[in-house]
């Protein structure tokens, strides 16, 4: 994720992030529920790609830590100011190279992000690198859409500096997350609305 035009991208955005997927507010809902439907108070949960936290603070009072990271500080930035747990904590990290112990988490959350990553595979590693065995990951991500509109909408994304990298389809993806994270347990799939 050391891309520095994805970086300013997002740090450039940050502001109106949290405005934008405002329209997003069910599904980040059904996420969290989803995850938090997975989650103990005694679960130490890595969450990566927070953005603003959006998810952070909806999932935070169900594990006894959670650690959500970005890479871009902006982001970050705007997600301090609306911590009131002292269970979560935000931080600035490249997924790709993760400052954490092998085995520290016993779930890692990464939501939205994998195909909008240049080297995804390297995320993956780091992934399985930091989760403990039998540790869950909860990994939704935007896959491939067809159609006009959706072409539309990415070629719109694109013109303001948002750069799609890997274009799955649910299949293709859920493939992506076997190859990768083999010993670990992929947190069962489920469809968002």
């Amino acid at each position: 994720m050391k891309e520095s035009g994805n970086r300013q991208f997002w740090n450039r955005c940050s502001g109106l992030y949290d405005r934008f997927m405002h329209s997003n507010e069910r599904l980040y809902n059904e996420i969290a529920v989803r995850v938090k439907a997975s989650l103990n108070r005694e679960m130490y949960v890595l969450e990566l790609a927070c953005g603003t936290g959006l998810i952070s603070r909806r999932i935070a009072s169900s594990v006894k830590s959670l650690e959500a990271t970005d890479f871009s500080p902006e982001m970050i930035a705007i997600a301090r100011k609306s911590v009131h747990s002292a269970r979560l904590h935000f931080s600035v990290q490249d997924a790709t190279e993760l400052p954490y112990a092998p085995e520290s988490f016993d779930a890692v959350l990464i939501a939205n992000a994998l195909h909008i990553v240049p080297e995804p595979e390297r995320v993956m590693e780091e992934i399985h690198r930091v989760l403990k065995p039998g540790g869950l990951l909860f990994a939704p991500t935007f896959v491939h859409g067809e159609g006009v509109g959706f072409r539309v909408r990415v070629g719109l994304m694109k013109l303001i500096g948002f750069r799609v990298y890997h274009k799955w389809t649910a299949s293709e993806f859920a493939a992506f997350v076997r190859v990768h994270i083999p010993r670990r347990r992929a947190a069962g799939s489920f469809d968002l609305p």
